[in-house]
């Protein structure tokens, strides 16, 4: 495979053939690689042709295709970058003379019909290094057929005097990533004792899976103490061990519960525990860790949410305080809920750290009246609808009056 160094081995070897070429034609003549609007500048007087690479792009058919040579079944590799060359070759006469030039033009367009595929010995004398001549797709030259509009747009890019020219793609170009190919090693049996892969006629699939959490009571998040349910496939052990990981990512929190008694293959019912200083509010997610087939296996995390209990005092004219459970951690965001309007805790209590189990607010500003609140801890908020009951209604106990 080829290195970084393809591109200028392509356009070397494009010069030393039509150098060839036109030294046979006309016995005399360069090659030069410059930018049209440069390519006379030293004041050349000779016969000259004028190597060009105009314009790059991917090659669609490989760029997303595994060299066989590079990455073998099995293994995995960055991909090589396939590229198009675009080439504009124009010619000069001497002493500018049009005839020659087309002479000469015609005499590099031969020579670029010839070799419309690039040799490996021709493309490896001209830069040995580039490794070019050592890849698997060989390298094709094709005339491309530009517009008047597309070629009025390319000379006047340059801000040159157009001289008549021709246009070739070449391609493909492969330089092989840097990146090392990832080998594992052989697969020497196929599951346990060899089995090969297990098959079944249904979708319910053959390892633990939980699919559905389902809370106590309609509500929206568990709290502290109450049990939720975990529906799914396969959850039972084989030593009837189950271990219940809780997981908090916000807070770095992460538990494992061993169930004392397991309901079924199909549901597991999960108490939280009732911690206030180790389970703050917030968002968790619920897998299962069993064994089974002789292994242990984890099942996939389903989340929930877990509510504030708060117990809001009588306020005084300035301040209301509430009392929260579990603890609020120094680093969780809260806020109280007061009617329609939201507020932060006051100064003194912001600057309280550690963990605390009592808030307060202030609500000067708050007119006089009954007001329901809720705490939101880290986006859960406290439960305030009575959902036991057809139909709902709000819990009388979480609210307070201003006067």
């Amino acid at each position: 495979m080829s290195n970084s160094l393809a591109i200028a081995a392509v356009t070397t070897t494009l010069r030393n053939l039509i150098a060839r070429g036109i030294g046979d034609e006309l016995g005399s003549g360069s090659v030069t690689t410059r930018p049209p609007d440069k390519a006379r500048e030293n004041g050349e007087s000779s016969n000259q042709i004028n190597i060009f690479l105009y314009h790059t792009l991917p090659n669609a058919a490989l760029r997303n295709q595994d060299i066989p040579s590079r990455v073998k079944p099995g293994e995995t590799g960055k991909l090589p970058l396939a590229l198009n060359l675009y080439y504009l070759i124009t010619a000069y006469g001497q002493d500018n003379d049009d005839i020659l030039g087309h002479r000469l033009l015609g005499a590099a367009m031969r020579v670029l019909h010839d070799a419309a595929i690039l040799k490996p010995e021709d493309i490896k004398a001209a830069l040995p290094e580039s490794n070019l001549h050592q890849q698997i797709e060989r390298i094709r030259i094709t005339p491309v057929s530009l517009s008047l509009d597309d070629v009025s747009k390319l000379w006047t890019t340059f801000q040159t005097q157009y001289r008549i020219s021709a246009a070739y793609e070449v391609s493909v170009i492969l330089i092989d990533s840097s990146l090392p190919v990832k080998t594992p090693l052989p697969v020497l049996t196929r599951g346990s004792e060899d089995k090969g892969v297990t098959a079944q006629a249904d979708l319910i699939p053959p390892f633990p899976t939980l699919e559905t959490l389902q809370l106590p009571n309609r509500q929206l998040s568990v709290r502290l103490g109450e049990e939720i349910s975990v529906k799914g496939h396969n959850l039972n052990s084989d030593d009837g061990r189950v271990l219940v990981l809780l997981k908090n990512k916000n807070l770095d929190i992460s538990v494992e519960l061993e169930l004392q008694q397991q309901s079924s293959a199909t549901e597991i019912n999960i108490q939280i525990p009732n911690q206030p200083a180790d389970f703050p509010a917030g968002f968790y997610t619920v897998a299962v860790k069993l064994r089974r087939e002789g292994k242990e296996q984890t099942t996939n995390a389903l989340p929930f949410s877990l509510a504030p209990k708060i117990e809001p005092n009588t306020p005084n004219n300035q301040t209301v305080t509430i009392i929260c459970t579990p603890q609020v951690w120094q680093d969780q965001e809260v806020t109280l809920l007061l009617g329609s309007r939201q507020l932060l805790p006051t100064e003194q209590q912001t600057q309280n750290p550690g963990k605390t189990n009592t808030i307060s607010f202030n609500v000067e500003t708050i007119p006089a009246g009954e007001y329901f609140v809720r705490l939101r801890v880290d986006g859960v908020d406290s439960l305030l609808i009575n959902n036991s009951v057809k139909p709902p209604v709000f819990d009388s106990s979480q609210k307070v009056r201003l006067s």
